[in-house]
Parts: C-alpha cells; structure tokens; sequence
C-alpha cells in the first residue's frame, strides 16, 4: 500500500466510513474484493481519508488492509484502522488489540473511546479517571511507534448533556495526548442542528481541541447536523458513501461534501472530482448490491427531474429557474418527465433529451399531449418508462408505429401436477421479415416463459437481441375494479450489457400486460441497437 500527496491540504478532513461503520447497514455483506473495489473508488473520488475496519477484531478486516498494502496505490486518501483503546488495567504497549492495529500498516488510526460516564462504569466497569488514562496511554504509545491518530468520542451528544465536564475531559485528555482531531459522535443519531451547533462551538471554546464530527441519521438530520457542526468549527467530517450504516444509516458522503463545495465554496476534493460523484454514487451501490436511491440529492436519477408543465415551461427559458446548480456540476443529468401534467414544454424537452426532432410542429406536440393524457387516464405511466415513451414519440414523428416484428397471437399455460409443482410453458406466433415463426419455450413462470419463447422466436432474425436480459419487473394493481378484476400495470426494465431502459404495459391482467411491456423492450433493444425496422 502507498500513498501518494494529497490532493487538498490537512486543514480540512473529509473522513469515509463506509467500509466499516457503512457496511454494518442491514443487508450489507461486503467481501475483501469488495471492500477494496470501494476503497479504489473512494480514492478517485478524493477523500483525504477511508476506514477499512477493524483489524485484530475481525479477520476479513485483517485480510483487507493486507492486501491493500500489496494491491492499491492510492492517489488522494490515506488509509485508516479502526479499533479501541487499550484494556482497563493493562498497557497499550502490551495490548493485543492495540499491537493489531499497528500490524494492518495503516498510516492513520482512528480510536473509539467512551465518552458518557455511564457508559464508561456500565459497558467499560472501570472508574472515571482509568478511562482517561486508557485514552491516554492509548494516544501516546500509538504516536510515539509513529502513526497519525485520531479519537472517536463515543455516544459524546448525550454523554455532554448528561456531565459535560466528563465529556470535555475526554477531549481534552485526548488532545494533549496527541490525536491531531478529536470526533464528536452522535451514536445514537438525537440530535438536531442547533443542538449540534451549540454544543460544538461551546467544546472548541473550552477545550481548544481540533474537532470533527460523526452523526447518525436517526433524526433525519445527519447531513445537517455535520454541516451545522462544521459552521461551528468543526474541520473533520466523518461520512458514508450513499448514506449507509447501522439502523437508518450515516451522513451521506455525496450531499455533504456538495454542500461544502457548492453551498460553502471549499474545497475539499481534488480538480473536477465533484463531477465524477454520480457515477461513484451507483458504482458503490452496485458492489453493495443495492439498488441506488432514485431521489437521492444531487445524484439521485430524480434529483433532477421535471414534471409539471409549469416548470417545464420556465425551465425551456432557463433551467436555473427550476434548479438549484446545474446538475453536471455533480455529474448528473436534467430529466423531463412525460405524465398527465405534462405540457407543451415537457414534451419539447423530453424530445430534446431522447434526439427526437419535433421540428417546432405545434401540431405534433399537441397530438403527443394528449396521446400521453388518454394513455395516462388508463393506467400508463411515462415518467417511469422513457423507453415507451420515445417509442410512442417516433410513431408520432413518423406517421406509424416503428415495428420489428408483428405478433400473431401467444398464449401462456400454467399446469399446476399433483406432486406440487408447476410447469410455465408460452408459445407465440409472429412475423418477422415477412416470415412466420411459431415458438415455444418454458420458463420459471409465465412471463418468464414468454420472455424465452419471445427470444426464440426473433434472435435468429435479429443476433442483436442476445444481449438483452431483463433486469428488473414490476407489477402494480391499479385503482378502479378490485380484486383480480383489477387493472394491472406492469413495468420492466431491460438491459443489453451498457444500459438500461424500461417499458410499461397496462390491461386488465398480468400477463398481458406483461407482453406489452415486453414487445416494448424488444422494440426499444432493437432501435438502440441501430436496426432499421422492416415492418
């Protein structure tokens, strides 16, 4: 592992957790290869700082900061060790826990220690002042074998209201003792902004301590409980990439260091970093393995998204009427949502988006407008299915519906056996290039099995739709009729290896509405593929 000049200077910290308070988020289970994809990623966004762990405690974290050494050559970060103080009555010298950390190799150590007094005689069962000595011996032995240390103050919010002259002693013991930064942490995530403000400014006013701060989202408001601490004089942020972590999760990374580049005018990442943040928000949600949050701030896919007519109108004129910073500051697009509050503008937008010329044809618009009012009013959704809608918008262009294939008829059975199994088997009928084709194929239940024969039918006419897979499907009983008598919408995504889109069908069941979608989504892979239709 080796670290070349930070990009920023030291008088400001941008801390990321992810790898180790983040991964404790319900439903994270990160690998050593993950872990160090993440860290790659962290680095080229540009945090000065990336937690891998806990080593000695866990021995994945153990494996993780060995192979860094040997695999990653960061750029911008350095990295850091988690663990804790050294044991109540023993050395740090001698500490097993305290020698682990300084085996990973790790420049910078991060130390959580107890900063409530209960918590020090209930979790710890050791006296007041045997905690400020751990802190302390902790501190020096980690300093003097020549490693940067900072200290997390645990619980320290409600430790503070509960003997702040105990919580202060902490910080301070910690400071003198040689941690460059002392964190504050809400580890319970309670506070509020002005909580937070009051408490930061009264702890660097009587202690003289470099501070940071580490908040939960318990409240909601740990993005502005890190902000309101850093207005208060807090040089050290501790974050997680997309805001994941214990319980409802940390303050997120993206929305905080945009705040302070875009809102404060600092600068805390490297030249043209900030640009990059959408495409490190997903890459990250990726490797984790959850689906990135669609109304995330300034990353999410809807952080920029229109959808009432009024607002179209004014962003045609200008898009800062409607936005607060242009979203290639971050790396993110404008999207405009075609629905049933859509108006002249948005369907000039949206056609704009997708490289559809409408030509200035007032008509056309006008015909588009109210095609997506009378599909809307009987269940389809466009905001959420652009590929659709563009379909929709070219047929419109074109004077006729773009088509690869004509459907006969299909058919799905469902055969339920007395053994308790059940066999899916679709057969469809279509013409493609003036050729009749009748397939049949079995799949893991009917839509799937009608996905198959779909596939069977057509990938020896078009070889392009071998890439395609589908990635994501959605059904949703719409309002009207109730029960099984209800109309149903279906959505699906699909992808072809560099891209998703994703197409809606609506009838009065399931399976029909899912071949809609489907015959979309095999008409939209074959427009973007650059197939000229023959039908």
């Amino acid at each position: 592992m080796t670290t070349k000049a930070n990009a920023t200077d030291d008088s400001f910290h941008v801390f990321d957790t992810t790898l180790r308070d983040g991964a404790q988020r319900e439903g994270i289970n990160l690998t050593v290869a993950d872990k160090l994809t993440i860290a790659r990623h962290l680095d080229t966004f540009g945090v000065g700082y990336i937690e891998g762990g806990w080593p000695g405690a866990n021995p994945r974290d153990t494996e993780f900061f060995a192979r860094a050494q040997q695999e990653i050559t960061f750029e911008n970060a350095q990295l850091v060790a988690f663990g804790a103080t050294r044991r109540a009555g023993g050395s740090a010298a001698e500490d097993p826990q305290v020698k682990a950390l300084l085996s990973s190799g790790a420049p910078v150590i991060t130390l959580v220690a107890k900063a409530h007094d209960r918590h020090v005689e209930l979790a710890l069962r050791t006296t007041l002042e045997e905690n400020l000595e751990m802190v302390r011996d902790t501190v020096s032995h980690l300093r003097e074998q020549g490693r940067r240390v900072f200290v997390d103050c645990e619980h320290f919010f409600d430790g503070y209201r509960a003997n702040a002259a105990y919580a202060k002693s902490v910080v301070r013991t910690a400071y003198e003792a040689g941690a460059e930064v002392v964190i504050l942490c809400d580890t319970n995530g309670g506070m509020l902004p002005a909580q937070v403000q009051a408490v930061v400014s009264t702890v660097v006013a009587d202690t003289g301590a470099r501070l940071g701060i580490h908040a939960q989202d318990d409240t909601g408001c740990a993005v502005a409980n890190t902000l309101a601490a850093v207005d208060a004089g807090a040089t050290h942020v501790q974050c997680t990439a997309n805001g994941y972590g214990e319980r409802v999760g940390n303050a997120n990374l993206f929305p905080v260091v945009a705040a302070l580049e875009l809102k404060y005018g600092m600068r805390v990442l490297p030249e043209g970093a900030l640009a990059e943040m959408t495409r490190i928000s997903h890459a990250i949600a990726e490797v984790v393995n959850l689906t990135p949050s669609t109304h995330q701030p300034y990353v999410g896919v809807s952080a920029f998204a229109h959808k009432a007519g009024l607002h179209a109108s004014a962003i045609k004129v200008d898009p800062d009427l409607y936005q607060h910073i242009a979203p290639e500051r971050v790396g993110n697009t404008m999207r405009m949502l075609v629905s049933d509050m859509a108006g002249r503008a948005s369907i000039e937008l949206k056609g704009k988006e997708l490289g559809v010329d409408l030509g200035d044809d007032r008509a056309l618009v006008g015909r588009v407008v109210e095609r997506v009012k009378e599909r809307e009013l009987q269940g389809y959704t466009y905001e959420a299915a652009d590929a659709s809608f563009e379909l929709l918008l070219r047929g419109e262009v074109e004077g006729r519906a773009r088509r690869y294939f004509r459907t006969e008829s299909w058919r799905a059975i469902v055969e339920d056996r007395p053994d308790g199994t059940h066999a899916n088997e679709a057969t469809v009928k279509l013409w493609a290039k003036g050729e009749r084709i009748v397939a049949t194929a079995e799949g893991n239940g009917p839509v799937n099995a009608l996905d198959r024969a779909l596939r069977v039918a057509l990938e020896r006419i078009y070889p392009q739709l071998a890439k395609l897979e589908l990635v994501d499907y959605k059904v949703r009983i719409l309002e009207g009729r109730t029960g099984t008598e209800s109309t149903t919408r279906v959505l699906i995504t699909t992808g072809d290896g560099t891209g998703d889109w994703a197409t809606v069908g609506v009838a009065e069941n399931v399976i029909a509405a899912s071949w809609q979608a489907l015959e979309d989504a095999y008409t939209y892979g074959l427009l973007r593929a650059g197939v000229e239709p023959t039908e």
